[in-house]
């Protein structure tokens, strides 16, 4: 059995398979998914799991380098957007690295997330809880 706290088959699978730059979103349950994308369904319930609490997986699963979120995501969704900001900020401690946020809006980034190699949706009912991760190398 695996050390690391990711446990989903399909999150670990991505997470090996990522090369340096490729992109992987994470949604709450309402972003739309478009139908060619892989999508890995986390969602049991509303707010199950958690956005932040499956982002803390990804990200001690995975090196990023850059995240996309929505402009519109501190506005309408204050507490979460601190948490997801907060979790960037150890993330970069930790690595050592300034990790850079690019804001889109909000059209604009579901188009994004058609170049994600996959969509992991959570049972978020937050507004605006999205991101798309940018992966980084570990050396």
């Amino acid at each position: 059995m695996i050390k690391h706290p990711l446990l989903n088959a399909d999150m670990n699978m991505l997470a090996a398979t990522l090369g340096h730059t490729d992109e992987v979103t994470i949604c709450d349950a309402g972003l739309p998914i478009p139908a060619s994308m892989q999508r890995i369904d986390l969602a049991l319930t509303h707010g199950v799991p958690g956005f932040i609490e499956t982002v803390k997986v990804w990200l001690a699963s995975s090196q990023i380098e850059g995240v996309v979120m929505a402009q519109e995501f501190a506005d309408a969704s204050p507490e979460v957007y601190q948490a997801l900001m907060a979790e960037l900020d150890n993330e970069a401690e930790r690595c050592g690295r300034a990790i850079p946020v690019t804001y889109l809006s909000h059209e604009a980034f579901k188009k994004r997330t058609g170049i994600s190699r996959a969509v992991i949706r959570t049972g978020e009912c937050t507004p605006y809880a999205n991101v798309i991760f940018r992966s980084g190398v570990v050396f």
